[in-house]
C-alpha cells in the first residue's frame, strides 16, 4: 500500500553493534511485527462522505505507522463496508464474521472512533501487558454517577459499579472472548429490541449478568486532546470536540421546526425563548393551536399522547413546499429540546447538503434482526432538503397519525437506502444522565427534557454561545455546576 523506504535510528552505525546485540534487535523487531499483525483494527466509520473520509485518514495514518516501524501492515476494518449487516454499528452481530475469519491468527480486535487517534507503539506496548490467551475487555472505564433513564435504571442501588468504554479512547477484546461471544449469539441470537447507547450494553452482554468479565481500565487509553501535556503516556488520544469544517453555515441556511402542543404552550415556550430562539433566523412552531402571541402554526393536526407521526411528516411537506428552496437545512426539535444553533452551524459546515443527510442521536431497533437505525426525535433531527424531497418522493408514510415519527422516519429512510448519520453530539436525555468523563471530550449541540432541572440554567452552563469558543483549535475549560 505504500512505498515508503524506512530507515531505522542510527542506521549508520548498524554494523558496529556486537552479534549478540544485532540479534537481540532482530528478535524484537520480529517480534513487534508479529504483534502488530496480530491486531484487527476496527474504525467505527459511517458512510456518509465527511465521516468515511476521516475513517479512511486514520486507516491511512495506522498504516503509514506500521510502515515507518517496518512492520507488516494490520488488517484494518471500517464498519460501514461491512454491508451485510444494518446493524453492523453494533459490533456485536459481527462477531461470528471476527471469529470465523480472525480467531485462528489475531490476538486483538482493536476498535475506535474515527476521530481516535493512536500511538501504534504505544499501543503494542499496553497489549504486552495483559495475557492474549484468556479474556480480556479493555477500555477506558465510564460510569454512571446516579441511575439514569437511557440505561434503564441498570445498578440502580450503587451504579458507580458497573464499568463501560469510552469508544473515543478506543477499546478492546482478546481473540478468546471474541470467540466465545461468537459461540454464545449463534446459540442464542440477539434480541430484536432496542440500542439506545451502545458502549453500555455491549458491557453488560460481555458481563452476562455477572459470569463474564468485567471491562478492564487501561489508563493509556485516554481522550485527552491531541495537545494536551498529560497524552505521553497514552496509546490513544481524541482529536476532535466539535467539527468544524470552514465557515459555519449561514443562519438563514438552517430552519427549525420545533413541535409543541397547546398544554405547553405556557411552560416549554417560554424555555425555548429565554435561551436559543435568539439564535435562529428561521423558526416556526408547530402546534394543534393556532396562539398569536407565540406565534404558532396549527398545521390540522390534532395532538397525539404518543408519537408525532403525522405532525412530523406535516412539517416536511411544510418545509418542501413552503420554504425558499435555498434553504438547505430543517431542524425538527420538541419544545422541551435545549439545543445551541451556533454549534449546530459549524457542524454542518462539514456535510454536504446535496447528500441526503440525516444526522442526529443515533438509536437502533432489532437489529440482531434486520430493524432498522433511527435518529431518536428529542435530541434533534437534522435533515438536508435533498433528504425530504427523496423521502416525499416515496411512498413511505406513517402507519398512523400517533406512530413514533422518529422510528417511523428510521424505517423509510433504511429502505430508501440512506443511512442515518449519527452525532455523540446530540442528546436524548439531560447533563445528569452521561457520565462527566464522557461529556468532558463533546463540545455538545444539544441536551433534551426538563424534569428535575432547571433548563434555562442548564442552557446557559452547557450550550450558550459564550460557554462553547476554543482557541487556537484547543478546548478552553469552561465552568460547570453539578446540574
Amino acid at each position: 500500500a505504500f512505498a515508503v523506504s524506512v530507515v531505522s535510528e542510527g542506521a549508520e552505525d548498524e554494523t558496529e553493534l556486537p552479534v549478540l546485540q544485532k540479534s537481540e534487535k532482530s528478535r524484537t523487531i520480529s517480534k513487534t511485527g508479529r504483534e502488530l499483525k496480530e491486531i484487527v483494527f476496527v474504525i467505527q466509520s459511517q458512510s456518509n462522505s465527511f465521516h468515511s473520509k476521516r475513517a479512511e485518514d486514520l486507516k491511512r495514518d495506522i498504516l503509514k505507522q506500521a510502515v515507518d516501524l517496518g512492520k507488516e501492515l494490520p488488517t484494518v476494518l471500517l464498519i460501514h463496508q461491512i454491508d451485510r449487516h444494518e446493524g453492523a454499528w453494533t459490533i456485536l452481530p459481527l462477531m461470528r464474521d471476527f471469529s470465523v475469519t480472525y480467531g485462528r491468527n489475531s490476538s486483538w480486535i482493536f476498535f475506535c472512533e474515527e476521530d481516535t487517534r493512536l500511538q501504534v507503539v504505544k499501543l503494542l506496548e499496553t497489549l504486552r501487558r495483559f495475557d492474549k490467551s484468556k479474556e480480556w475487555f479493555l477500555g477506558k472505564a465510564l460510569y454512571d454517577e446516579e441511575s439514569t433513564i437511557i440505561h434503564h435504571y441498570a445498578f440502580a442501588e450503587n451504579p458507580t459499579v458497573f464499568k463501560f468504554p469510552d469508544f473515543a479512547a478506543g477499546w478492546a477484546l482478546s481473540i478468546p472472548l471474541v470467540n466465545k461471544l461468537a459461540k454464545k449469539l449463534k446459540s442464542e441470537p440477539l434480541k430484536s429490541d432496542f440500542t439506545i447507547d451502545l458502549k453500555h450494553e455491549i458491557a453488560l452482554y460481555i458481563w452476562q449478568k455477572g459470569e463474564g468479565p468485567h471491562l478492564t481500565p487501561v489508563p493509556e487509553f485516554c481522550t485527552d486532546d491531541v495537545n494536551s501535556y498529560k497524552i505521553d503516556n497514552c496509546a490513544t488520544t481524541f482529536s476532535n470536540f466539535l467539527p468544524l469544517c470552514g465557515e459555519p453555515v449561514n443562519k438563514e441556511d438552517v430552519f427549525v421546526a420545533v413541535k409543541t402542543c397547546r398544554k405547553f404552550h405556557g411552560d416549554r415556550i417560554p424555555v425555548v425563548k429565554q435561551t436559543w430562539e435568539r439564535e435562529a433566523a428561521l423558526i416556526e412552531y408547530y402546534s394543534d393551536f393556532a396562539d398569536i402571541s407565540i406565534p404558532t402554526v396549527d398545521l390540522g393536526v390534532p395532538n397525539t399522547d404518543r408519537g408525532h407521526c403525522g405532525k412530523t411528516f406535516a412539517i416536511l411537506e411544510r418545509f418542501l413546499n413552503h420554504t425558499s428552496p435555498r434553504t438547505p437545512w430543517l431542524v425538527v426539535v420538541d419544545d422541551d429540546t435545549l439545543i445551541s444553533i451556533s454549534r449546530l452551524r459549524k457542524l454542518l459546515s462539514c456535510y454536504d447538503p446535496n447528500e441526503p443527510v440525516f444526522l442526529g442521536e443515533r438509536y437502533g431497533y432489532g437489529l440482531g434482526t434486520g430493524g432498522y437505525s433511527y435518529i431518536t426525535g428529542g435530541g434533534g433531527m437534522v435533515f438536508s432538503r435533498t433528504a425530504v424531497q427523496k423521502l416525499l418522493a416515496s411512498k413511505c408514510r406513517c402507519y398512523s397519525m400517533d406512530a413514533p415519527d422518529d422510528m417511523v422516519l428510521g424505517m423509510c429512510f433504511s429502505g430508501l437506502g440512506i443511512p442515518v448519520t449519527h452525532s455523540p453530539l446530540f442528546h436524548q436525555a439531560r447533563p445528569m444522565d452521561y457520565p462527566k468523563d464522557y461529556l468532558s471530550h463533546q463540545i455538545p449541540v444539544s441536551f433534551h427534557k426538563h424534569w428535575n432541572i432547571d433548563p434555562v440554567k442548564v442552557y446557559f452552563t452547557w450550550l450558550a454561545p459564550n460557554t462553547e469558543e476554543s482557541h487556537n483549535g484547543k478546548k478552553v475549560e469552561y465552568n460547570r455546576e453539578d446540574l
